[in-house]
Order: C-alpha cells, then sequence, then structure tokens
C-alpha cells in the first residue's frame, strides 16, 4: 500500500452485481463513459471488471461486485470493489503471476487487473474469503489522484432494494476555509455531477419489483454501550491547528427511498456546511433533517495530533482500533432532525497505528480488534469492505467507515 495522505474522495456506490457478470460489464460501460473517461480506459475498466465477474463465478462462494464513482476536486473515476466468502487463497503472490491458475484457465485475470487499474489492493485468507479493491483514473493522471485517501467507506443495501438508506461522507477542515458558505445548501458541490447516478443510468430500465413503500415507523435508536471506553467528555471542544479532518456515518431509518433521502441530506448538510466540530457539523445535519424521516448520525473530527473529537446521536457503532485493542466511543439516544438531548463531544487518542471505525447497526457490533488486525495495513476502503463482510447482516440496510490518521 502508498502512504496515506490527506486525499480525501467523495464516494458514491452506483450498484452491486452478484451472479450477473454481463450486467457488471454492461454498467462498468456506461458508467466509465457518463463520468468521462475515455474509450480505450473504459475498455480497459470492462476488461477489469470481466476478469473480476470470472474469477467469481469459478472460485468464489457468495461473490459481488460493487461498482462506484470516485471523485477528487478537479477528475472523477470508478472503483471496483468485490468481495466474496471464500474459500479464499493461500498464496496471493502466487495468484498475481501470469500462468498461475487453481481451475484450468490461462490464470492471468488477476495479474491482468493489476496492470490495468491505476491501483490494486486484495486481501484474502484461506477459509474466509478475498477482498479485492481496484481504482481506475483518467489518463494521464492527475496529481490529485496520488496517494492513498485517508477515509474510505462502503455501504450496501437491504436484500430486495436498489438504494440504500446508510450513507457516509469526510471532507478537510482547515482555519482558513470559507465562512461564507451556507451550511444547508440544497443541490450538489460546485464542480460534480449534477445528476444521480442509480440503477437505470446503467441499465436503461428500472429494477424488477422496485415499488415506493409507504414510510415506515422508525425505530428509536438504542443507546450503544461502550466496551473498555475511556473517552473523555469535553464541552469546548475546540480543532487544533493546522488541518483537521471530519467523517461522519448516518443511518436513515428503517430503509429503502425515504431512508436514502434522509441520509442523502444528511450528506449535502455535510458536505456543503461550514462546521469545524462534531457538535457544529450535528447541529446543522439536525436543522438539514427536518421534514424527512430522520437518522442515527456520528461525526468524528480526527487531529493531526493524534485526538479524536467524537459526536454521536443514535445506534451507530464508532471505535478506535489497534492491532490488540478496540477502545469504544459514546454515543446517545435520539433521533436527528426529530429529538436530540444535549449534545456531548468525546475526546480520545488515536495511535498512529490504529483506525477510526464507524458503522450502522446493519453490522454485528460483536467483532473484535483481532477481527481486524491481519487488514489494519490495508487502505481504509479495503478495510471496510473487510468488515462489512464479517459482520454484515441482510436483514437492514449496512455501512462501514475507516479513518486513518495524517501525521
Amino acid at each position: 500500500m502508498g502512504p496515506v495522505t490527506d486525499l480525501l474522495t467523495d464516494c458514491e456506490d452506483v450498484a452491486w452485481f452478484r451472479d450477473e457478470p454481463e450486467a457488471a460489464r454492461g454498467a462498468a460501460a456506461a458508467l466509465g463513459r457518463r463520468i468521462g473517461l475515455t474509450e480505450h480506459r473504459t475498455a480497459e475498466l470492462v476488461l477489469a471488471v470481466a476478469e473480476l465477474t470470472t474469477n467469481i463465478t469459478k472460485h468464489a462462494v457468495d461473490g459481488s461486485l460493487l461498482l462506484r464513482v470516485l471523485r477528487t476536486e478537479d477528475v472523477a473515476g470508478v472503483e471496483v470493489v468485490v468481495v466474496d466468502g471464500g474459500p479464499g487463497m493461500a498464496d496471493v503472490a502466487a495468484a498475481l503471476r501470469d500462468g498461475m491458475s487453481t481451475a484450468g484457465t490461462l490464470g492471468i485475470g488477476l495479474g491482468a487487473v493489476q496492470r490495468l487499474a491505476d491501483t490494486f489492493h486484495i486481501h484474502s485468507q484461506r477459509g474466509l474469503g478475498t477482498v479485492q479493491v481496484a481504482r481506475f483514473w483518467p489518463r494521464p493522471l492527475h496529481r490529485s489522484t496520488t496517494g492513498e485517501p485517508a477515509v474510505g467507506g462502503i455501504t450496501r443495501p437491504i436484500a430486495g432494494e436498489q438504494v440504500c438508506g446508510d450513507a457516509w461522507a469526510a471532507r478537510p477542515d482547515t482555519a482558513e476555509q470559507d465562512t461564507h458558505r451556507d451550511p444547508v445548501r440544497t443541490g450538489p458541490p460546485a464542480g460534480t455531477d449534477p445528476l444521480p447516478l442509480d440503477w437505470s443510468d446503467l441499465t436503461g430500465t428500472r429494477p424488477p419489483g422496485r415499488r415506493l413503500q409507504p414510510p415506515q415507523r422508525p425505530r428509536i435508536p438504542s443507546l450503544v454501550t461502550p466496551r473498555a471506553s475511556r473517552s473523555v467528555p469535553v464541552r469546548a471542544a475546540a480543532p487544533g491547528p493546522g488541518r483537521g479532518t471530519l467523517v461522519m456515518s448516518c443511518d436513515g431509518l428503517g430503509h429503502g427511498p425515504m431512508a436514502s433521502l434522509a441520509a442523502k441530506a444528511a450528506v449535502q448538510a455535510f458536505r456543503t456546511g461550514t462546521a469545524r466540530t462534531p457538535e457544529q457539523a450535528m447541529e446543522q445535519i439536525h436543522r438539514a433533517l427536518r421534514g424527512t424521516r430522520g437518522a442515527a448520525v456520528a461525526i468524528a473530527r480526527l487531529e493531526p495530533d493524534g485526538r479524536v473529537l467524537f459526536c454521536g446521536t443514535g445506534n451507530i457503532t464508532a471505535a478506535l482500533v489497534t492491532q490488540d485493542s478496540r477502545a469504544n466511543l459514546l454515543s446517545h439516544p435520539g433521533i436527528v432532525g426529530h429529538q436530540m438531548h444535549q449534545l456531548r463531544t468525546y475526546e480520545q487518542h488515536l495511535p498512529g497505528h490504529g483506525v477510526l471505525v464507524m458503522h450502522s447497526d446493519g453490522l454485528s457490533d460483536r467483532w473484535t480488534s483481532a477481527d481486524l488486525a491481519g487488514v489494519l495495513h490495508h487502505p481504509p476502503a479495503l478495510i471496510a469492505t473487510a468488515l462489512l463482510r464479517l459482520a454484515g447482516t441482510r436483514r437492514d440496510d449496512a455501512s462501514a467507515v475507516i479513518a486513518k490518521a495524517v501525521r
């Protein structure tokens, strides 16, 4: 893995595919053309997707492929995420060499993907499965695409839905940022595609059986009980000097289109807001979610000196994780957009080799630091995907976001 930098990307999960190699290739072609990749680069993306879907069919158990858009301030690219439940690879390095095959094929799939992609990361464990992340940027590469983003995440809708009510986002903050922006203005951020990408954009059809459901009765988020947490409540949390990173995890209540609308409103308010602390950002999102179903929201600020400031409302699990420890961060009951108790910010230190983990209750919180120890050296997007595979359920929307400190 390359060095983690202060690069942050806007990430938009577009479509998951299971046992649909032709649909995945067609969607990759449509997505590449839509975001402005050249015909040649789009063809390389489609070839890589073809190799990955072939590997899923021939080798994997319960394999899925996700297509999504990444955007920096200057360019847009495509990221392909592949995850399966086994059997895993005994020797990843050997599997990347051309000519290596365990299924009687030419064995050029992973080697070809690694050459075609601008970055390619893979983690595999026998008996558990494999996670792969491949990134495709326009050529020639823009300087804003170098290095590994410090924050990465993933979302997956409940089985049977095409839209997800969970979301995550990250943005930088410095004392010099523009303080004249409207914190809750509507519309996409400047320089981004004003049209949302969804299933119909990629296939030209609506997914079968998808109907707008009436709003469900919101569930009341429960209190997240910390394990071995030593968080210190701070009533006057002040941002430190230098560039900080704000990270948000959001779970729109229920699932389906109405939950998705609440999550999108939260992301929009967070990305365009002027807040410098988690509490301020929570208040801006609370105002933006009035009139929606509401959401559980957690917001953290990572400081260059290793401090983490955290404020959570509702059932979002948050923890600081190292190879041998997990310290949970405390969220309080409430529904952002409807009813919040007095906000509290908690402060804790993130070791240089640790990560911040936040996820919705679409993932079980019964995982341990040992479950993630083998993947902590990978980029955040791969760690988030590995956690989703480990702890995700099909009974609710699910999302996970991982942040690494930039020192």
